[in-house]
């Protein structure tokens, strides 16, 4: 009983926070419409702000560990779980790039448009033409997160970086703040979390709705000079990072170019 009122007093919670992304969509929608000029920056702040409350909506207690940069990085980390995004999203004003599966989400997907998500198709072709957007984004002085390995994993191990999304960082110079994120459950590898497979989101929030709370940690690791470096090299100090701060160990693995 008081497990299926936890359960709906979450649910409620969470539709709350959905609906008020909601009006602020439909408001970011309006100034464009009027001509408000470059919304970029306002629709940062207040997707920091909404993925906040999305993030206190779901059964997370986190921990956030190092500095978050005032200077114009594109952020890199590890891939677990759709969560990933309000989580990190939370922390710092973001832009974000997403696989082109999460626009047709009902709601979620438009409200991800709406906070100014770049949407790439994987193996299209287009790489070229986000990288363009990444670097303008970039060079216009915003941060930007990517998930290098281009898909989720259960969290025990990464995948391989691909080096072509870092070269808009070589590009414009930017520096490479490299983030590794681990969902814990009572001490061990939490095994809800991950968003892998035949996932679909409803079930999969299902799922999260209905457990007990998870641990999250959260590292900012130290940022990664991009000058000098080739995107190669780039991508693979960035997974060294990440991999030591999740793992304690560097892994050397064939990169894709």
């Amino acid at each position: 009983m008081l497990q299926s009122l936890r359960f709906y007093g979450r649910v409620a919670r969470l539709l709350a926070v959905i609906g008020l992304g909601v009006l602020l969509a439909l408001w970011v929608g309006l100034r464009e419409r009027a001509g408000a000029g470059d919304l970029m920056v306002s629709r940062q702040r207040l997707t920091r702000w909404f993925l906040a409350r999305l993030t206190g909506a779901l059964p997370f207690r986190v921990r956030v560990s190092g500095r978050v940069p005032e200077q114009p990085m594109l952020w890199v980390g590890n891939h677990v779980s759709w969560t990933d995004i309000p989580l990190l999203g939370a922390v710092a004003p973001l832009s974000f790039l997403s696989k082109s599966e999460v626009r047709a989400w009902p709601v979620a997907g438009w409200l991800a448009h709406k906070a100014g998500t770049l949407f790439i198709r994987r193996g299209s072709g287009d790489s070229g033409l986000v990288g363009q957007q990444l670097a303008r984004h970039l060079g216009h002085g915003r941060h930007l997160l990517i998930f290098p390995e281009g898909t989720t994993s259960d969290g025990s191990h990464l995948k391989t970086f691909h080096s072509r999304l870092l070269t808009s960082a070589v590009e414009t110079g930017v520096p490479v703040q490299p983030v590794a994120i681990r969902y814990l459950r009572d001490g061990q590898r939490d095994e809800i979390a991950p968003f892998i497979g035949e996932d679909d989101l409803l079930s999969h929030l299902v799922r999260l709705l209905r457990s007990d709370l998870a641990e999250v940690e959260i590292q900012l690791l130290e940022p990664i000079p991009s000058q000098g470096l080739s995107r190669t090299m780039l991508s693979q100090k960035a997974k060294s990072a990440v991999q030591q701060a999740l793992f304690g160990e560097v892994r050397d693995e064939a990169l894709a170019a």
